[in-house]
């Protein structure tokens, strides 16, 4: 991708090789001494975007790749970092419109990269509607994943187990696969033969994964699409299960050499893949109505209760009371990604501290480690007219602390337009209620299709003025403190004997699945 013409001067040339070497801490300090040398030269404003990116410190990368945007308009691979950046602190809509500036261009490398954002970012972005995330993830795939030929299916000898492929980048992370091992854990081993392609860590008793003799564990990561398709084919898989989606987009062309006789999108799913090879993507009726059906490239398989059933294997600490029987005060709090707090979402939280001038208002994830994203967030939220002595910004934290962290929200705010999924399990599980709103697609209803599966559907507001209604009746009520802890003390194990933990029943529909021929139907 092309950056920006530069004469260099001496820091610059340092600056990159620093950049080079990956000591980006050290390059963004080169960087800005060569900045104060040569001001104007838009090369070495990239150059400090970038590094400040690679370091997580997305405020001054969006700072300085908006100084060499004004120093070289017609730079797409600059375009690109900006976006990235903007995307990093939840400016989505801002990130989007960068990325289609980019796309435009002559650079091939910034167009593929542009596209392939957009179709990422799509259902996160309140701009965009269902349709509107359909047609970018089929030109993404079109543009630059066209002209895949299937391969001819490879006959099996009748009579084996079912052959069962699961795709997924993030089998060994602990904690995020809480949706998925709860179902492969159970598959009947005498009737179905699993395989786990790995392009990440490879499974283990960490992550949630229990061990079965016959199970074989693939490691493909930096296996071309192509030649893994070969491999799946010879491999006589019987159904390739993508589990990823747009989480690790590089995987979704292969699906296009059609493997595996029976193609199915699970778990990683938050909207249409854009892709007809799928011959089902797996949802619930709480997550995906009917009316929208005309929006997917794939036909939809609704399972029982929710179809992120979730079991949790990891260790979390004890439910406590809620804060506020000590504090007076009702906390609210937001533990999801960075990149999930939209300007919408502000807007949200004004109205309710507006609306609720004694509550707090808890944010922690792991952007807000760095001082200039918490500068970022703060800016946005002053311009919003959040009040910042009621907001506390803290960053991540080992997965037990940043649990912890539930014992002192008494109500958590979910996201929008794209929900928490695990943020979601974890907050109920510890004893939160998650206060969230029918949206208007797949990604603003994965909390209502966990939440009405653990039986609370009564949190699901139907839109978001009721929301936001609900949100500030809630902490002016001076009943609420006793309703939140009689909630709270048996909440854990309401969901665990719910619909929500209900893995046994997800998984037997699943098995259905695999041998059902959606056209039949």
């Amino acid at each position: 991708m092309t950056s920006p013409p530069a004469t260099v001067n001496p820091a610059h040339r340092r600056a990159d090789a620093l950049h080079e070497r990956k000591d980006y801490a050290a390059a963004v300090v080169a960087y800005r001494e060569a900045a104060a040398v040569s001001p104007g030269d838009p090369a070495i404003w990239f150059g400090l975007g970038a590094a400040s990116k690679s370091l997580s410190e997305f405020g001054d990368a969006i700072a300085a790749f908006r100084r060499a945007l004004d120093l070289a308009p017609n730079s797409p691979g600059v375009r690109c970092g900006y976006a990235e950046a903007l995307f990093s602190l939840g400016q989505i809509s801002q990130a989007i419109a960068e990325f289609e500036i980019a796309a435009q261009g002559d650079d091939l490398e910034a167009r593929d990269i542009a596209l392939s954002n957009v179709a990422l970012l799509a259902p996160g972005d309140p701009a965009l509607n269902n349709a509107d995330i359909l047609r970018v993830r089929r030109r993404w795939l079109d543009t630059v994943h066209g002209g895949i030929e299937a391969l001819t299916p490879i006959a099996r000898p009748p009579g084996d187990r079912l052959r069962i492929g699961f795709l997924s980048a993030f089998f060994g992370s602990p904690n995020w696969m809480k949706f998925v091992w709860g179902v492969i854990n159970r598959h009947d081993r005498r009737r179905y033969e699993v395989n786990l392609l790995s392009d990440g860590d490879d499974p283990s008793a960490e992550s949630g994964y229990a061990d079965h003799d016959d199970d074989r564990i693939w490691q493909i990561n930096g296996v071309p699409n192509h030649e893994l398709a070969g491999h799946i084919a010879r491999a006589g898989i019987d159904v390739l299960v993508n589990l990823d989606g747009y989480s690790f987009p590089k995987r979704l062309p292969l699906f296009r050499y059609r493997a595996a006789p029976r193609q199915i999108a699970w778990m990683g799913m938050y909207g249409t893949t854009g892709l007809d090879a799928f011959d089902w993507v797996v949802g619930d009726a709480q997550a995906v109505p009917v009316s929208e059906e005309p929006h997917y490239a794939e036909r939809i398989a609704r399972v029982p209760g929710s179809y992120l059933a979730f079991e949790v294997t990891h260790a979390a600490p004890d439910v406590v009371p809620p804060p506020c029987l000590e504090t007076g005060v009702l906390t609210f709090g937001c533990l999801g990604s960075a990149y999930k707090i939209t300007d919408q979402m502000v807007a949200a939280w004004a109205r309710i501290l507006a609306g609720a001038p004694d509550a707090r208002l808890l944010l922690r994830n792991r952007a807000l480690d760095m001082a200039s994203n918490q500068a970022a967030m703060r800016d946005r939220f002053t311009a919003a007219g959040l009040p910042l002595d009621r907001i506390t910004l803290e960053g991540g934290a080992a997965h037990g602390a940043f649990l912890r962290t539930y014992g002192r929200i008494d109500i958590a705010l979910d996201t929008y337009p794209y929900n928490g999924g695990t943020t979601t399990a974890e907050a109920i599980w510890q004893g939160v209620p998650v206060l969230s709103f029918n949206g208007d697609r797949w990604a603003s209803r994965t909390s209502r299709s966990i939440l009405a599966a653990a039986g609370m559907a009564d949190w699901v507001m139907p839109d978001e003025a009721a929301f936001v209604g609900t949100a500030i009746a809630l902490a002016r009520d001076p009943g609420t403190p006793a309703r939140l802890a009689a909630l709270r003390s048996g909440l854990r194990t309401r969901v665990a004997e719910s619909a929500a933990c209900d893995t046994a029943t997800l998984c037997r529909a699943l098995e259905a699945l695999y041998e059902t021929d959606p056209w039949d139907s």
